[in-house]
């Protein structure tokens, strides 16, 4: 794999024109890695998952969009990003897929809505194409996807952890790639302290102790605010100067999320919306729109066991997300749910889950914070590690 170029230095950039031929070339690009994906033989590292710094991912994006496109991105981003392993302490980089690399290119066309054309045709195109990916991985024949999604991201030692770990078991790509793990293997932290949170999902996670500091270092996009984000100002107006933990899905990971502290359920939201990335080279990009109040989301809210205080959960979708889709029954209001319980489940693509916390209701962990605040970096973490205690 090609080393990635990290530079510090903020550049200047203006993304290029945003004219109807570029976006008939990002849409056309888009359209082909999802009729790649189609091909059950070929491990997704071959189309849609791969690197977007091989040779071959730049000499094929070449042929489709504009050499100035090009250049201009790849001077800007640095096409993946590090994220630091809370166990090991080790900086890891993760090359941006070519299939999220397509889908910031669509981003600079959904953020400019003084454009109508372009704004409603890039909608059109991520919604038309997360759907082509559903029905997709949801046929019979994906199952010819498992075993080379397996081996392209090295998942063969993770299977002893699922419920069924036999992959010849599941009858559909999309039922693998939503499998569920034994309890056993996810151990929350801490279990006898109710006031400990815990992580929401297996991810890559950020902590930041209130909503100015994610919009100071991570959120950087235009229009986000917890009125947006949660669909209800009066619910907002609970979390007010509160904490929020964003904990992002990468394709490869476990992709079920978990409760994040002990309580009742007191309200399910559904938010319909859009299906742009979640990559944090989208979130940490200013000029664009904010994805996550734009974003197709399911709003949970709890009711903490341990203090009565709020706790809102917010399932994100995402580019090529086939559905968001809750587990067990938990979805009705009255339910009692226990920290580190299964909630729910995304189907194929980048996800993200937010957790939102009232002012006072949780110290977030230190080097989660210092991670976030002071690395711009997210932690990896899994379901039930520790992210924080009530003060």
């Amino acid at each position: 794999m090609m080393e990635p170029i990290v530079d510090d230095k903020v550049l200047d950039y203006e993304p290029h024109p945003l004219t109807d031929a570029g976006f008939t070339a990002s849409a056309g690009a888009l359209e082909e890695l999802t009729r790649r994906a189609e091909n059950h033989n070929q491990p997704p590292t071959s189309h849609i998952h791969g690197s977007s710094t091989s040779v071959e991912s730049h000499t094929w994006l070449s042929k489709i969009l504009p050499a100035g496109t090009i250049e201009s991105v790849e001077n800007k981003f640095h096409l993946g990003n590090y994220v630091l392993d809370r166990q090991t302490g080790e900086k890891i980089w993760e090359a941006m897929s070519i299939y999220v690399r397509v889908g910031m290119h669509l981003l600079y066309y959904g953020s400019a809505q003084e454009n109508a054309l372009h704004w409603k045709r890039t909608l059109q195109l991520l919604q038309s194409q997360s759907e082509k990916m559903g029905m997709e991985y949801d046929s019979p024949e994906s199952k010819q996807h498992i075993n080379p999604f397996i081996k392209s991201f090295q998942l063969e030692p993770t299977l002893f952890e699922m419920v069924e770990p036999d992959p010849n078991a599941y009858p559909t790509f999309n039922a693998f790639f939503a499998r569920e793990i034994k309890e056993s293997a996810r151990p929350i932290a801490e279990p006898e302290n109710d006031l400990v949170t815990s992580s929401p999902a297996d991810c890559r996670l950020t902590a930041f102790p209130s909503v100015d500091l994610a919009t100071k270092y991570w959120i950087k996009g235009y229009g986000f605010t917890l009125e947006r984000l949660l669909g209800s100002p009066e619910l907002a107006a609970q979390f007010n100067g509160g904490s929020v933990v964003i904990a992002r899905l990468a394709p490869q990971d476990y992709h079920r999320w978990h409760a994040p502290v002990s309580g009742t359920v007191r309200g399910i939201k559904d938010i319909p919306g859009a299906y742009y990335t979640v990559n944090p080279q989208a979130i940490n990009e200013p000029g664009t729109l904010d994805v996550f109040c734009e974003n197709k989301r399911s709003v949970m809210t709890l009711e903490r066991s341990a203090t009565g205080s709020p706790v809102a959960i917010v399932a994100v979708g995402a580019m090529l997300v086939g559905s968001i889709k809750y587990v067990g029954g938990v979805d009705t209001v009255g339910t009692q749910v226990r920290r580190g319980q299964c909630l729910g489940a995304f189907y194929y693509g980048g996800s993200t889950v937010i957790v939102v916390y009232p002012p006072g209701e949780v110290a977030l962990d230190d080097d989660l914070v210092k991670n976030s605040v002071g690395h711009n970096m997210e932690t990896y973490m899994k379901v039930g590690w520790r992210t924080g205690v009530k003060a």
